[in-house]
């Protein structure tokens, strides 16, 4: 508030002990105390009035709106939690439950069914690749016994 340094109370000190006398010192500076006192509680009582009339005009409501507007990070954060939470939520007894049952029955089918494919395309290849080695091989008996 006042911007008064050790050296400047001291001054003041001084000059207040020469005017009032060391006899009257202490009740001066008693009563100064006091209206120091009064003072900070009138601007003590001024400040909790404006916030009250603040808070019936519904300011804080406002300020919170442009607090949460003003940080995105937070809001999305907030996002974030409700859709967890949603997610904690789920029943399985619930359409949305009966569905996902379907899809991840449907999808173990769907596995099962190219790993079937996988195999036999992996047997077929097999049963070719050894044909050719039996003809390639018979092949190259002939050859030998026609040089003979």
């Amino acid at each position: 508030m006042f911007d008064l340094g050790l050296t400047e109370l001291l001054v003041i000190g001084i000059v207040a002990l020469i005017i009032v006398g060391p006899k009257d010192l202490p009740v001066l500076f008693r009563r100064v105390g006091e209206f120091v006192g009064r003072m900070k509680g009138m601007a003590r009582e001024f400040t909790s009035a404006m916030n009250e009339a603040a808070d019936q005009a519904g300011v804080k409501d406002v300020a919170k709106t442009m607090k949460a507007a003003a940080n995105p990070i937070r809001t999305g954060l907030d996002k974030v939690g409700e859709a967890t939470k949603e997610f904690t939520n789920f029943d399985p007894m619930s359409e949305t439950g009966k569905l996902a049952s379907e899809r991840v029955d449907a999808s173990k089918k769907i596995r099962e069914a190219t790993e079937k494919r996988q195999n036999n395309k992996k047997g077929s290849k097999t049963v070719i690749k050894t044909e050719k080695n039996n003809k390639s091989r018979s092949k190259k008996n002939s050859k030998s016994e026609n040089k003979k």
